[in-house]
């Protein structure tokens, strides 16, 4: 029997249900005893879902656990356009929790930011939503207030890109080392941080090609790419080989002052796009930056009709359409296809003017 009394101290249930043994003590009467038990097994066979307690956190933290992030598996670029932003966000959101910034909140904030630009708003709603989102993929927070907030429109207009002229007046208007740094940019079409980050086990001058790295890839890992050394960056590098510091394994390396370790070191660059700035105005050139010099090349291989795909191997784009839009210049494809449009229509313009003119005769002569 599962009921059974106990001699000064009461009745209980004792029973065992799919292998399990389950008791309860000390009721004062035999029904309570059974009223328990009967509730007890319907427990068991129809548990109740557990209160699952909300899950939040401060946004401050969760900017600051980002930027760890970004720091740690995307590029430096793309590290200092998230602090960039990210100012912005914990002005107008510290002290509060994730859980009580509101769609509409989130969307004051973009009407805001796009008296700027459209263009500004939208790249703040692109890492808002990142940010949130990483937040729900790490169960810190469980809602993105961004959800639903379209982008304003914007304008896309065509990049700048320097003619070989300008390219060359800014590169010789450098001084030495500097110098060596735009010719590496510019025949090897990479990327600020690529350059930066070269390292002499990078180059191979036997088989003449530089490995290039790069973050800008799903998952943020570092991905290699080889790309051919052209007669100027096999003289530009060898030159900087034969006087490079053998205890440094970067081809372009500075002293700085390390506010955070209170001491001088040495190491590679981070940053030097301020350059730019000075050495297009000594060469009395507009200005332009470090990225033009991918587009620069990306349009001198278009124009020499190259394969789009080797143009994407050597930018090292993942996607085609990213290569795409580095392609702005006019080609001779382009020309040949509008000196053919205009012959045509101006032919068809004189053969309508002169059937216009035969009728005209004829409707005289009748």
């Amino acid at each position: 029997m599962s009921i059974y009394f106990v001699k000064r101290k009461g009745w209980r249930y004792d029973f065992t249900l799919k292998g399990t043994r389950y008791t309860g003590t000390w009721f004062k009467t035999k029904g309570e005893a059974m009223q328990a038990e009967a509730k007890r097994k319907e427990d068991i066979k129809n548990p109740r879902p557990k209160a699952t307690e909300p899950i939040d956190m401060d946004f401050t933290g969760l900017v600051e656990k980002r930027l760890d992030h970004v720091k740690a598996y995307n590029s430096a670029s793309h590290y200092r356009d998230t602090v960039s932003l990210a100012r912005n966000w914990v002005m107008e959101w510290s002290g509060s929790k994730c859980s009580e910034i509101t769609n509409d909140m989130i969307q004051d904030f973009m009407l805001k930011r796009s008296k700027k630009s459209g263009y500004t708003a939208n790249k703040d709603l692109r890492y808002l939503r990142t940010l949130f989102n990483f937040g729900i993929q790490k169960h810190w927070i469980s809602s993105d207030p961004t959800e639903g907030i379209a982008f304003f429109p914007g304008e896309k207009g065509l990049k700048y890109i320097p003619s070989k002229e300008d390219v060359l007046r800014v590169i010789m208007a450098a001084e030495p080392g500097v110098q060596e740094y735009l010719w590496t940019l510019k025949e090897t079409m990479g990327r600020m941080g690529e350059i930066n980050r070269l390292t002499w086990s990078d180059v191979d001058f036997e088989k003449r090609y530089v490995v290039l790295y790069t973050r800008k890839k799903r998952g943020g890992h570092l991905t290699p790419r080889k790309v051919p050394m052209t007669n100027k960056l096999y003289e530009v590098l060898f030159h900087l080989y034969t006087k490079r510091d053998k205890d440094k394994p970067w081809v372009f390396w500075h002293r700085y002052w390390d506010r955070k370790k209170g001491g001088w070191v040495e190491g590679p660059y981070q940053v030097r796009s301020k350059i730019m700035t000075t050495l297009c105005e000594k060469a009395g050139v507009k200005y332009f930056r470090f990225h033009a010099f991918r587009h620069f090349g990306a349009s001198v291989l278009d124009n020499a009709n190259v394969n789009i795909g080797a143009i994407q191997r050597i930018l090292g784009h993942e996607n085609r359409k990213t290569t795409e839009i580095y392609l702005h210049s006019v080609g001779e494809s382009e020309r040949e296809a509008m000196r053919i449009y205009e012959e045509a229509s101006q032919n068809s313009h004189t053969d309508s003017h002169t059937d216009s003119r035969t009728d005209g005769q004829k409707g005289a002569s009748f």
